[in-house]
């Protein structure tokens, strides 16, 4: 299994963008706008298909492909957008993990799809 940290991969997209002169086109906004647009990318291969027609698309190799090079365009973009905004996702993670612990708590949420306050009075 590889084991390629976060750093590396975030390090590796910094030197392909900085290679190309690139970071002067890399604002946070401009940045978020291309993480939406690849995001639509990713959502146009399950466009119409229910969940069986999705899992039936995905066995085949091509399709499969297509998808895991917008998902990686996907975490390009949001690589490049935690460099400029200079944010630590990995300490985001954390952050965020322990307040949404607080804000969904397993005895209230567990199997349920919506949020537990939506039906509480």
């Amino acid at each position: 299994m590889d084991k390629t940290t976060l750093k590396q991969l975030q390090d590796l997209v910094v030197k392909f963008r900085d290679e190309r002169d690139w970071k002067q086109f890399h604002h946070p906004k401009d940045l978020a706008i291309a993480l939406s647009i690849e995001m639509s990318e990713v959502l146009e291969h399950f466009r119409f298909k229910n969940n069986e027609e999705i899992l039936e698309y995905l066995k085949k190799e091509n399709n499969k492909k297509e998808l895991s090079h917008e998902i990686a365009d996907v975490f390009i973009l949001f690589l490049a957008l935690a460099d400029v905004t200079e944010i630590d996702v990995v300490k985001a993670l954390h952050e965020k993990t322990k307040i949404n612990e607080k804000r969904y708590p397993i005895e209230k949420c567990k199997g349920k799809p919506h949020k537990y306050s939506k039906y509480e009075n």
